[in-house]
Order: structure tokens, then sequence, then C-alpha cells
């Protein structure tokens, strides 16, 4: 039987019929919103994450003015998918013995870069959008080896020319890249109502407020004559930090089956999320915000604790495990660690390595966290695989592990759990660039933005694969690369994986 597709009118027809418990709603009218926020990266993660925290805190609230533009990125398919839905989407909670949907409503709109740049603009500049906030990977925001923006590649040069005519007068050509659409309508809106605004970042970015606000120095650095906007943004623009968390897999065939058994209609905007969910955010606002904390999210003056736990902790494990998973032929992270020897190392990671870094946010216990990180793992529900984890290796494990190296080398202690996850990618590289790593019964290709540099940089010996990676500087630190200490620790491992 073919369900008819989830829209406005459909909804409100199924709606008027009772309705399983496992179903809701969403938690306001999606017809009584204006927009008041413009969200970059209109991917799965966001919609099953702050998109409907963001609903959920208007309707604890009673505010109408929280509706969200949403722009995709590279692609329009994300548009294709809501627009037609009247930007209607689920989210299908997966728990290891139960499962729910709900519906959103809170995206009004939908934009792509690729023929919308001006609408985008507009809202950008708009005095009534009071909100920007982001999720569009590591990779998209185009940093350099230094972590500065990337000012000389060619798609973020284009956008810095035409946030430049911006001064001038408004100028709809597309947006090639994130940075380079957030900084022409910072342009827009310093030329028309210059009203304050608040920009948050939601990557995986160690102090992401802190590294996107300079991020967007340097693009104004960059626009001869900007110089008036650079200050403007210094007074009325802030950036606060924040951290995210909620596991949210690919959306399957199976995933669509069950969204529609439960629904009685056809969902193809449909996300998957775990029942966990954690934002914490940086409490420093120019202007009028959504009452996250109403809905689930913590708002406080310091990040830095709740992100370095989060990041060293459960990012950290879950690239172990993707790497070491995927090196064993394992599809999903819940396989593997479900492996006893990969469970042993993850928890070795955390216990040797990482938890002697930390300082517990308040009211946490660090080892209880572990022990829920690795349950969270172990959910079949999510279907989150291991080659979906491992890709970007290059991007992530600076962020996610390196620190921790860093600190336990400065502490004297060599950390041989984080030696065997750095060994673990770089076999992972060797055995993707090989044509040798089948996982799940298909053969995988290296997926990184640094994919070519890595092949060469990780070719011959185990000694000489390792010494090329460390040699990377785009990717570890030079203390980190001239331990010998670690180096030594590196190559044992790689070679025990590679035996």
């Amino acid at each position: 039987m073919t369900h008819p597709r989830l829209t406005l009118p459909t909804w409100r027809e199924r709606a008027a019929r009772p309705l399983p418990d496992a179903v809701r709603g969403p938690a306001v009218d999606p017809t009584a919103l204006t927009v008041g926020q413009v969200h970059l990266g209109l991917g799965a993660f966001t919609r099953a994450h702050q998109l409907l925290c963001t609903e959920d805190a208007a309707a604890a609230a009673g505010a109408t003015g929280w509706g969200v533009l949403g722009v995709t990125q590279r692609s329009p398919r994300v548009a294709e998918q809501l627009v037609p839905q009247d930007g209607l989407y689920g989210v299908l909670t997966a728990g290891a013995d139960a499962t729910s949907l709900r519906l959103v409503g809170s995206v009004r709109d939908v934009a792509y870069p690729g023929r919308d740049t001006g609408r985008v603009l507009d809202a950008l500049a708009a005095p009534t959008t009071h909100v920007v906030t982001l999720t569009v990977t590591e990779k998209g925001y185009r940093r350099g080896p230094g972590g500065t923006l990337d000012v000389a590649a060619d798609e973020v040069a284009a956008d810095l020319a035409d946030a430049a005519a911006e001064l001038a007068g408004p100028v709809d050509g597309a947006a090639r890249t994130p940075v380079g659409m957030l900084v022409r309508g910072l342009v827009r809106r310093h030329r028309t109502s210059g009203a304050p605004l608040t920009v948050v970042c939601c990557d995986n970015l160690t102090d992401n407020g802190t590294v996107l606000a300079g991020l967007v120095a340097d693009a104004l650095a960059a626009v001869p004559g900007a110089d008036a906007v650079g200050a403007w943004v210094e007074a009325a623009v802030r950036f606060p930090s924040t951290m995210v968390d909620r596991i949210v897999p690919a959306t399957t065939d199976a995933h669509h089956a069950e969204a529609e058994r439960l629904l009685g209609l056809r969902d193809e905007g449909l996300v998957v999320g775990e029942p966990f969910f954690q934002w914490v955010v940086e409490d420093a606002f120019a202007g009028p915000r959504p009452a996250w904390e109403r809905a689930g999210a913590t708002l406080t003056g310091d990040v830095a604790p709740y992100e370095r736990a989060k990041l060293r902790v459960l990012n950290a494990t879950h690239s172990t495990l993707a790497y070491l998973g995927a090196l064993r032929g394992h599809a999903t992270i819940a396989e593997a660690v479900a492996d006893p020897d990969l469970a042993a190392v993850a928890r070795a990671l955390v216990d040797e390595d990482v938890l002697p870094t930390l300082v517990a946010p308040d009211g946490t216990d660090l080892a209880a966290y572990r022990d829920e990180v690795l349950h969270r793992f172990a959910n079949p529900a999510t279907g989150h695989t291991t080659v979906q984890v491992a890709m970007d290796g290059s991007q992530k494990l600076p962020v996610r592990l390196l620190g921790t190296v860093a600190d336990r080398l400065a502490a004297g202690a060599v950390p041989h759990a984080a030696a065997t996850t750095f060994a673990a990618w770089v076999a992972y590289v060797r055995a993707a660039v090989a044509g040798g790593l089948v996982v799940g019964g298909r053969t995988v290709a290296l997926d990184d933005p640094l994919a070519a540099t890595l092949a060469e940089a990780a070719a011959g010996s185990p000694e000489q694969a390792v010494d090329g990676v460390l040699a990377l500087r785009q990717v570890v630190p030079a203390d980190v690369a001239a331990s010998a200490g670690f180096r030594d620790a590196t190559v044992a491992a790689l070679r025990t994986l590679t035996r």
C-alpha cells in the first residue's frame, strides 16, 4: 500500500483520527511561526537535534517568532525533501527496546544556495532574524593548515569577492561556502539594518564559537574596504560556543518503513536519532534567543569542560571503535563495541589516557559518563556505521584524540591506548588505499579531504607510514610528532594490527 506523502493538509487529516501512543505531532502550529533563525547546513543532525530543541523551546515559551529558514549546502536534496512537505519532517527515536516518532514543524522555509542565495542573504540581514546556527561539518569551514580561513581557495576567494561587491549594493550570485554565505550576509546586515546578531556554531570544533569568530574576522580582513563591517561585527555580533551530542545515524529503508507504519504517511525528510540528547550553550547572546534551556539544553558561562569531556570521551572512543571495527569487518559501531577486544581498547583509552586530562563539569561523574557512552554505542537500533564515523579522520582526530596525546606527553606519560587509536587510523588509511578494506561485504574507499596526501604519507613499512603521517603538520601538532615514545608506541600498535 502506498501512503500519501506528509504535508500540512495530510497531517491535519491524519491527526483528526486516533494516533498510536508512539506518535506525536509538532509542538507548535507551524503556520503560526515567523522566521527568527537561519540555519546553515540543514543535514540530518540539526534536524534531529537543534531544530527539535528550538521548536520545544518555542512551545514552552509560547513564542511564535522562532521559525527557521533552513539552508542546504551543496545539494538541493533536503529542499526537495522538505519543501513539498511544507517543512514538516519526522524524527524517529530508535531505542534498544522501543521506537517513537515525533513530527517537527519549526522549518518554515528551505533554501538552496545554488538558486536561493539572495533570499538567504536577505534573511541574514533582516532585523527579525536574531540567531544564525551552523552545522556544516569540520571540513565545511575551509580552514588552512594553520587553522585560519583558506582565503586563497578558489571558492572562498570568489565568495569574498562577492562580499566586497556587496559593500556597495546587493549581490545575489550563488554562495560557494558556508563561511562565505555568512560573511556576505553580515555585510548586507551592516549595510541595511545593522541589528545585533548571534551566530551559533554547532559543529565538533574545539571552542567552536571562537573558531568561527576568527574565520569571519579572517574573511573580512581579506575584503578591501570592510573595516567598518569588521568593527560592527566585533561590537554587535556574538559567537557563543556550544557542545552538541546525539547520535544521528543514516536513515535507512527500514527506518522509512517503520515511520510510515506508525504515521500512515510517507515522509521523505525523515531523520533518526538515539534517545539521548545533550546541548550545552554558552550564555553569550547579542539579542533575543529561543528559550532552549526550557527544552533540555544547558546554558552556561563556560562550555569548555563539557566540550572537552565529550570530544575526548565520546568522540575519541567513537573513532577508536570505527577504525578498529572496520579493520575487523564490523559494519556498525554496535557490533564493534560488542567485540570484547575492541571494547577493552576503548575503555583503556578513556581510563588510562583521557580521564587524567579532564576536569569534570559541574555535577558530572566522568566514570559514569564513560559507561553511558559505551551503553549508547551498543544500541543496535541506531545502526551507526563504522565507515560513517571513520570518514574525515584528518579533520576529526586533531580535536578528538591528539589533544589528549599532547596533554599526556606533557605530563610525562606515553599514551599507549591513544597510540593504538592513531595506529588504527593509519592502518585504515593503508587498507582503504590498497583496496583491501572490506566492511559489511563491500570494499571501502578512503573518504577524507586529505586522501591523496594521506595515501602518500602512509605508504611503505610501518615505520615509514607512521613517520610519514606524523610529519603532516596540518594534522599532527609538532609536540606530538616530536615524541619518540608516542612514535614507537604507534609503530608497535600498527605492526600488531597489520600482522
